[in-house]
């Protein structure tokens, strides 16, 4: 959900410690003053050139010099200058931000070192001694307002806008985010940084604090669902967003009368707010990463099995106290869940079960009113403004909404004006100028291509009427052969066919039907899944979501070898593929199973599992392509849980969402299945009781779980490849 205090400190290969609104989590720590050593120009000349990580070539930093003294500047970021404190070591005054130049043995600068902080480094390469001005910032006047909504509550805004143009110079469009996070950190650096293209265009920002967050008044609830608007009191965020329109068209001189709307998360999920019973003003939208179903697919549960870890950090985090509140470091939450049992026992441990929506996680954890009432996807029965969607393949809080938007929006397309971008990110990656996920290289800066071939044409477009913007319809990067392809539709249908990929006795995986008399009763894997034992989501020590350290960002590219050899999981294998096999669209997971308890979890993933000859880390690396669960006690409703009967083969089929991947000659395929995915995911005590929030210790029992592939009961996915 939140992008901002969690990305790390490479924003575009600097950091600028103003922006940066917290590390790890936490507000950032106060510069250290340090005494200035004068340098001579001629002693200053010798740090300037460009610089940049190898491994990303497209993020380029400049030294210079400026009348007498030494700068550094990126094309995202503004000049700051390099204050020297010793011999090669400089800091920039004002910030945490220290630098240090690296000789080789001739004595020549070869390198430049960032540190941040006690604890965060890292190096950039020099790759020439000519140093340039690279940031050509359009420069933004602020101003701060408070704005009234019908009921007589008055909600912060921030407004920007190119300096000059209140008075002068062509009327400019409105675009606007509203956020729950705060405002506070929006100024011409901050919107120049994070949106350049946007930026440079010109338009007047406008970042608003949604309702009893931040400096905005009133209370403030958690996706807060559309009501029906009888009276002034019957509020909610699509008249929030009219009302901040209204004024904002009435009150801020020289604008044009045109409003865009667009975030990512939460904000993605107000974003589409601004496109139900939109505003006439409203001309394009771009709900990005969107918050859209909570329960379903999105942040808090997904088919049902809680996400654990990540609800009771985020509620504590924006229901605490009106402006974030820091979650405490913990050194391995795997520990904490596991000793405190369930999320009653965490909840009550952290005093926040009587929260909101903790106290909903503890008294509603199945697809209840309460839940179905914050959905999104049942309120998009018509097209009203042109809407962009973008979303990642990995995105780790938000990849369902983005697809589910699209989903219900298509059928009302009747005027094509609904577009989809996928593409190899996490979540709002799109926003960096990077190569690299992870470990995964993907050949380009995806995130910049996307920004300036799709994200600003599609603004200028609607807003502005200029040409440029030329997706009919989806935009899906491809990755294993790492390209942009473009599509009528997604999924797409043309020059696609339906395919089947079975899963067999001893490990296998096939592309053909069982055939019958399957020896061993048409048993393809049997493991014992043990609570006391839950197998971890990512590389343990497991840090805090937002924590210090945490590998929150890209536990969905981690290397899955660190768990594919335990005994409580199934894995099933092609043979090294002589050929490429190509996978679109959406992957749909359906298990023929049983259990000796009488509840259970199924995950399942498809891996690309690269040769031991690739390169480097590469070698043998097992990549998630797609992932999903499903809890078995929802298998036929829900809304009304069951237990499952202990020993009776059950059909469980659910989606592990969309990709688009080639896995290349020389690879293999990979599906995994196991119970437990913690503890992102609460523990299943595989014995059905009512509410899983508040299971007892005894409830929770090792039990066998047994996977089938025969002509009765075929286990399998499903998906589209090339028909050719």
């Amino acid at each position: 959900m939140k992008i901002r205090g969690y990305l790390g400190v490479k924003l575009a290969g600097i950091v600028l410690a103003s922006t940066l609104v917290a590390w790890a989590g936490q507000a950032p720590q106060a510069p250290v003053a340090t005494p200035a050593v004068s340098a001579a120009p001629q002693t200053l000349d010798q740090y300037v050139g460009q610089y940049r990580e190898p491994a990303e070539p497209d993020t380029v930093d400049s030294v210079y010099l400026d009348g007498g003294k030494l700068y550094i500047e990126s094309e995202r970021t503004a000049r700051m200058e390099l204050r020297p404190e010793s011999p090669d070591h400089f800091d920039t005054p004002g910030s945490q931000l220290r630098m240090e130049f690296l000789r080789d043995a001739k004595g020549k600068i070869t390198s430049l070192k960032m540190i941040y902080g006690p604890d965060v480094a890292w190096s950039l390469e020099r790759f020439s001694d000519v140093g340039i001005r690279l940031n050509h910032s359009r420069p933004y006047s602020s101003r701060e307002v408070m704005i009234p909504m019908r009921d007589g509550i008055r909600l912060h805004a921030v407004i920007l806008r190119p300096e000059g143009s209140e008075k002068s110079g062509e009327a400019l469009p409105f675009l606007m985010q509203r956020t729950p996070y705060g405002t506070d950190a929006n100024n011409s650096e901050s919107v120049n940084g994070n949106k350049p293209e946007l930026a440079e265009s010109g338009y007047i920002f406008v970042f608003e604090d949604i309702r009893g967050r931040y400096q905005s008044e009133g209370k403030f609830v958690m996706n807060r669902p559309i009501v029906a608007h009888k009276t002034i009191h019957d509020v909610d965020e699509t008249t929030d967003t009219r009302d901040t329109i209204d004024w904002l068209l009435k009150n801020v001189p020289n604008n044009d009368g045109r409003v865009g709307v667009m975030g990512v998360s939460y904000p993605g999920f107000l974003a589409m707010m601004a496109g139900i019973d939109a505003h006439p003003a409203v001309k394009a939208i771009s709900p990005q990463a969107p918050m859209t179903d909570v329960w379903m697919g999105d942040d808090f549960f997904h088919n049902g099995a809680f996400r654990e870890s990540y609800g009771f950090d985020y509620v504590q985090q924006l229901e605490g106290q009106k402006t974030d509140k820091p979650v405490e470091d913990k050194e391995d939450i795997y520990d904490f869940f596991l000793h405190h049992v369930n999320f009653a026992g965490a909840a009550k441990f952290a005093h926040m079960s009587k929260l909101p929506t903790a106290k909903a996680f503890l008294t509603q954890p199945s697809y209840t009113e309460f839940w179905q009432r914050m959905a999104v996807q049942p309120h998009l029965t018509k097209v009203e403004v042109p809407t962009l969607e973008v979303g990642g393949w990995w995105d780790q809080e938000d990849m369902w909404g983005t697809q589910a938007q699209y989903a219900a929006l298509n059928p009302h397309d009747t005027k094509h004006e609904v577009f989809l971008v996928l593409g190899p990110w996490n979540h709002g990656g799109w926003n960096w100028t990077l190569r690299h996920l992870g470990a995964i290289d993907f050949g380009a800066a995806t995130g910049g291509q996307y920004r300036k071939t799709i994200e600003a044409p599609f603004f200028e477009k609607y807003l502005k009427d200029r040409p440029g913007f030329d997706l009919k319809d989806t935009a899906s990067f491809r990755t294993g052969i790492d390209r942009w392809e473009r599509y009528d539709v997604w999924p797409p249908k043309k020059g696609f066919r339906d395919a089947k990929m079975y899963l067999t006795a001893g490990g296998g995986l096939s592309f053909s039907a069982p055939a019958a008399g399957v020896a061993d009763g048409g048993v393809a894997a049997k493991y014992v899944s043990d609570p006391a034992n839950p197998i971890p989501y990512r590389h343990r020590p497991i840090q805090p979501t937002y924590g210090k350290g945490s590998k929150w960002r890209t536990w969905l590219v981690e290397d899955q070898r660190f768990v594919s050899s335990r005994k409580d999981l199934a894995n099933f294998s092609t043979p090294v593929l002589d050929h490429d096999v190509t996978v679109t669209g959406d992957v749909m997971a359906d298990l023929f199973a049983s259990t000796t308890g009488s509840d259970a979890d199924w995950v399942v993933k498809l891996i690309d599992v690269y040769p031991d000859n690739a390169e480097g880390e590469m070698a043998g690396y097992q990549l998630m392509i797609a992932d999903e669960i499903f809890r078995g006690r929802y298998v036929k409703s829900f809304e009304k849980p069951e237990a499952l009967v202990p020993g009776k083969v059950t059909e469980f089929k659910w989606s592990l969402h969309g990709v688009d991947h080639t896995f290349l000659k020389g690879h293999r395929i990979m599906v995994e299945v196991q119970s437990s995915w913690f503890p992102l995911y609460d523990r299943n005590p595989q014995t059905f009781v009512p509410n899983i929030m508040r299971a007892s210790k005894k409830a929770y029992k090792a039990e066998t779980m047994t996977i089938y592939g025969s002509v009765q009961y075929p286990s399998h996915l499903e998906f589209s490849v090339p028909a050719q």
